[in-house]
């Protein structure tokens, strides 16, 4: 399957604003490169791409967000 392809499957499978929470998120969005936008009680923290995911904390430029602390949207096409 082309890339092209992957990311227009991957794009319908995430949506813009879609709240990422399951590992398999965090794992389809390191594998396809779509960015991610960090907020800490509705205020928005960062944006960036998923540098490593565990369960507790998401890396994203080289900082880690608590999962249980911290909520995170998929922000494909950004």
């Amino acid at each position: 399957m082309s890339n092209a392809l992957i990311d227009k499957v991957l794009d319908n499978v995430y949506t813009n604003g879609q709240q990422l929470y399951d590992n398999q998120h965090f794992e389809d969005h390191i594998r396809h490169e779509v960015p991610v936008q960090i907020y800490l009680d509705r205020e928005h923290s960062d944006i960036g791409f998923i540098e490593h995911y565990c369960p507790d904390y998401v890396k994203v430029n080289n900082v880690f967000y608590r999962r249980s602390q911290f909520t995170f949207i998929s922000r494909p096409g950004y």
